[in-house]
């Protein structure tokens, strides 16, 4: 996510999405229940009222993407159903995960909340990868960098435009607000990305316990 963009592009311009009828599923960590999560992208959208060209997530799907696990073609909902049931297995001893927004993230495409931290994370994301490569044959995988990169997408750039009014409007980071994350879901995406036409499949939930203080 560094250096700073000093262009914004459309994100849309040269994307190959799901057409009409068909979806992909993907692994989410869905936070658009918590207050903390939405008071935080309301923020973003106001100091960015300013400014058009810009395609915001929805308060209801605000997410962390985890994996894209693939084609409704090539994966049945009976192996989703399959997959959630092994995930439920894998994290049953992993307690809920407090993670920390704030620092503001820039790409040319887009504008995120980077989510801190990640290696707190990362057996979600194992367990994820797991349960869709032992399901599907295949092990799924992140978009954009190859290495998972936990965020929160608020705003899609869907024109050319300098990134630098942007950047001075928002700047590097918003007072922090902590989420405690308890379970991951898997989704189904209808068509294009913008529509937002998701299907939630189910959560595998977080049920260890918390190590006492």
């Amino acid at each position: 996510m560094s250096p700073l963009p000093t262009q914004m592009e459309s994100r849309w311009a040269d994307r190959a999405e799901p057409q009409p009828g068909k979806g992909t599923f993907y692994w989410h960590m869905l936070v658009g229940r918590y207050p903390q999560a939405r008071a935080f992208a309301q923020q973003v959208r106001d100091r960015l009222a300013p400014f058009s060209g810009l395609h915001y997530t929805p308060s209801k799907w605000l997410h962390m993407t985890t994996l894209v696990a693939g084609p409704t073609d090539d994966i049945s909902l009976d192996q989703g159903h399959a997959m959630l049931t092994e995930v439920s297995r894998l994290l049953a001893d992993v307690p809920p995960i407090t993670v920390t927004l704030g620092r503001i993230l820039y790409h040319p495409q887009a504008i995120m909340l980077g989510v801190e931290s990640a290696s707190e994370l990362k057996p979600i994301h194992d367990a994820v990868q797991t349960a869709t490569e032992t399901l599907t044959g295949h092990p799924g995988h992140t978009e954009g960098p190859a290495t998972w990169t936990p965020h929160i997408t608020i705003a899609y750039s869907t024109a050319n435009q300098p990134a630098a009014p942007l950047i001075e409007a928002l700047g590097p980071s918003l007072p922090a607000r902590e989420l405690t994350l308890d379970s991951v879901s898997l989704v189904v995406q209808h068509g294009p990305e913008r529509l937002w036409n998701w299907q939630h499949i189910g959560s595998a939930l977080l049920l260890g316990e918390t190590d006492p203080l």
